[in-house]
């Protein structure tokens, strides 16, 4: 009940992370979470900040919000968040990012599903469907930040 996804960037630990911690740009690069704003006030990522995502599931529906929290928030290395509050989440997604001998990155993606039965029998029928889709949509939004960020590397 998880899985992730790795690409090289030709980019600085900092600078991909900048973009991956900007829920508010996961727009631009994921096909299922086309917009998230920050809660509560809050300027930007930091443990413990929420935030919410508008997803269309599968890019074709049902369209719906979702509360997020962040769980890790390092810069240049790691940021990850709950689907739902830590205590009940539903799933986890993250980022980590590891410099490159090359002075690029290497930048996986990732999800875990809580272990929880209801979601445990979900994986088990339908874990095939939901585990391809996740990994596209992954790969999909390395490619598009690795686009971007190497667009924009000195």
């Amino acid at each position: 009940m998880h899985d992730s996804v790795t690409v090289h960037m030709d980019a600085p630990p900092d600078a991909v992370w900048a973009l991956v911690s900007d829920v508010t740009r996961i727009g631009s690069f994921s096909p299922e979470t086309f917009e998230a704003e920050w809660l509560d006030g809050a300027p930007g990522p930091a443990v413990g900040v929420k935030f919410r995502g508008h997803v269309k599931r599968n890019g074709v529906g049902p369209t719906y919000w979702t509360t997020c929290w962040v769980t890790a928030c390092e810069p240049g290395r790691e940021f990850a968040f709950t689907v739902g509050a830590p205590d009940k989440a539903l799933n986890t997604w993250g980022y980590t990012i590891e410099e490159a001998a090359d002075g690029g990155s290497e930048v996986t993606e990732s999800f875990r599903l809580a272990d929880k039965a209801a979601l445990r029998v979900y994986w088990a029928l339908l874990g095939w469907a939901r585990g391809r889709t996740n990994r596209e949509g992954m790969r999909t939004t390395l490619e598009r930040i690795k686009a971007e960020v190497e667009r924009d590397a000195p």
